[in-house]
């Protein structure tokens, strides 16, 4: 029979087959040969047609043993258990709480969720640490509270940290008491050799202090310890990796070292260097000392990297110097002036010009002449200082042979000693040791030079040289 509904279908003989289920067939099933049955699956087959309402019987396939039931839901492995509902919510719940304590911990190592779980946590340390003080006072003596004190201080806020200190404190007034009790109780008190003395209690005090006064410098920073290190150290790296000079043509090299005031690991003195123009045949580099030194320098020295890196290459030369001294004027730091020189190298010809912003004045070694000579513009203002300022080039050729100094004032200042004499001490020293200029020849001239000539300066120090086979 074929209804007004009909759509045409795929039979089955249900010879030896067993009728399971009636349900209605899809218009679209007869039409589409993607749902033709296949061997092993349960065919959805016609088998009479009722009215405008197809009805379909679903039967096994070839394949499946005469008698064999079908596999359903309830004969899959672990269908036991699930029709349980009482062991299906407990999994459920497993899985949930499974879930967030993975979340809360992701979250609470990023910096941003609650410190409740390992508040939690270290207070139940605390108890725990004076319950073994008490049974084994030899192997847990009163100053062990330090231990969850000093991770307080690295993992929890200045209010959670106030919280288990006030707990730190009242288990070591408890073990006062019950030590001083099992004193007394004692057949020979003085014997007795355990307790919480001064110096225990100054230890566990002294401890609490620390670990206030960082966790209030975490909370000011608004990083995890770990995080602040991490950050830290990703900054550090990237100030290094933008004084990197390019990889120049044949011929050419370029030497650069930079060592922080104190040793420490941010410096004020700072390179940006990139090769620009047609065919990036020109070689650009920005030689700059902020003012301060050290620590107090590295910040400033940092953002004003990353902006001098950005301008570099993007603006004519002449107007880098000026576009610079506008943006520091824009900081409106109390300290916010820098001295820069920018060096602009034909890498084809060898021609060059040094503009100067209140910076020293390059040094070039003339290999036919076999002497040094200064490279000295009409000496500009530093930057930041005041708009509309004017900075002044000299030009000069580096030909085969010759060699370019540049650094920051830290090689060549020292106490009671006259700048030009340090600068005669440093090209002296430069001379056996820049390569092409004597039997020192070779990578790492720059930092030779710095423990040479500035070694024991209290000062950032800074030197690049450019040399041409």
């Amino acid at each position: 029979m074929r209804g007004a509904h009909a759509s045409p279908a795929w039979f089955v003989r249900p010879t030896g087959a067993r009728f399971l289920t009636q349900r209605p067939l899809p218009a679209a099933i007869g039409r589409n040969p993607l749902t033709r049955p296949r061997h092993g699956d349960t065919a959805r087959v016609r088998a009479v047609d009722a009215g405008p309402q197809p009805w379909i019987w679903s039967v096994p396939m070839a394949g499946r043993a005469q008698g064999t039931p079908p596999r359903t839901t309830a004969t899959r492995p672990g269908a036991e258990a699930a029709s349980d509902p009482v062991t299906a919510r407990l999994r459920k719940r497993l899985r949930r709480v499974r879930r967030r304590l993975r979340t809360a911990g992701v979250d609470y190592f990023r910096g941003g969720a609650a410190d409740w779980p390992v508040f939690c946590a270290l207070a139940l340390l605390v108890p725990l640490l004076i319950l073994l003080n008490i049974w084994i006072p030899a192997w847990a003596p009163p100053t062990s509270l330090v231990l969850p004190i000093l991770a307080a201080a690295l993992l929890l806020r200045p209010g959670s940290l106030v919280m288990l200190y006030a707990l730190a404190a009242l288990g070591l007034s408890a073990e006062s008491v019950i030590h001083t009790g099992q004193r007394v109780a004692s057949a020979d008190p003085d014997a007795y050799t355990y307790g919480v003395t001064p110096g225990a209690a100054l230890v566990v005090g002294a401890a609490g202090v620390g670990g206030l006064l960082l966790a209030q410098f975490r909370s000011r920073v608004g990083v995890p310890w770990w995080g602040g290190s991490t950050m830290l150290f990703d900054l550090r790296e990237r100030l290094r990796v933008q004084s990197r000079v390019p990889r120049l043509p044949d011929g050419w090299h370029a030497d650069m070292a930079l060592r922080p005031a104190g040793g420490q690991s941010f410096s004020g003195d700072f390179v940006v260097a990139a090769r620009t123009g047609p065919g990036q045949r020109v070689l650009e580099v920005v030689l700059a000392d902020v003012s301060g030194k050290g620590m107090d320098a590295g910040s400033r020295a940092l953002l004003l990297s990353g902006a001098f890196g950005g301008l570099l290459g993007s603006l004519p030369a002449h107007d880098f110097l000026p576009a610079a001294n506008g943006y520091l004027l824009r900081q409106s730091w109390e300290e916010g002036f820098a001295t820069a020189v920018h060096l602009v190298l034909d890498l084809d010809t060898g021609e060059y010009e040094l503009l100067s912003a209140g910076h020293l004045p390059g040094m070039q070694r003339l290999a036919g002449a076999g002497r040094w000579e200064m490279k000295e513009a009409s000496e500009g203002a530093a930057l930041g200082i005041y708009d509309g300022a004017k900075f002044e080039g000299v030009r000069g050729r580096l030909n085969r042979g010759d060699v370019l100094l540049l650094c920051t004032d830290g090689m060549v200042e020292a106490p009671g000693r006259d700048l030009s004499e340090g600068m005669d001490r440093l090209m002296g020293e430069a001379d056996r040791l820049v390569p092409g200029a004597g039997p020192g020849a070779g990578s790492g001239a720059a930092a030779r030079l710095i423990e040479t000539v500035a070694r024991d300066i209290n000062d950032d120090r800074a030197v690049l040289l450019l040399w041409r086979d």
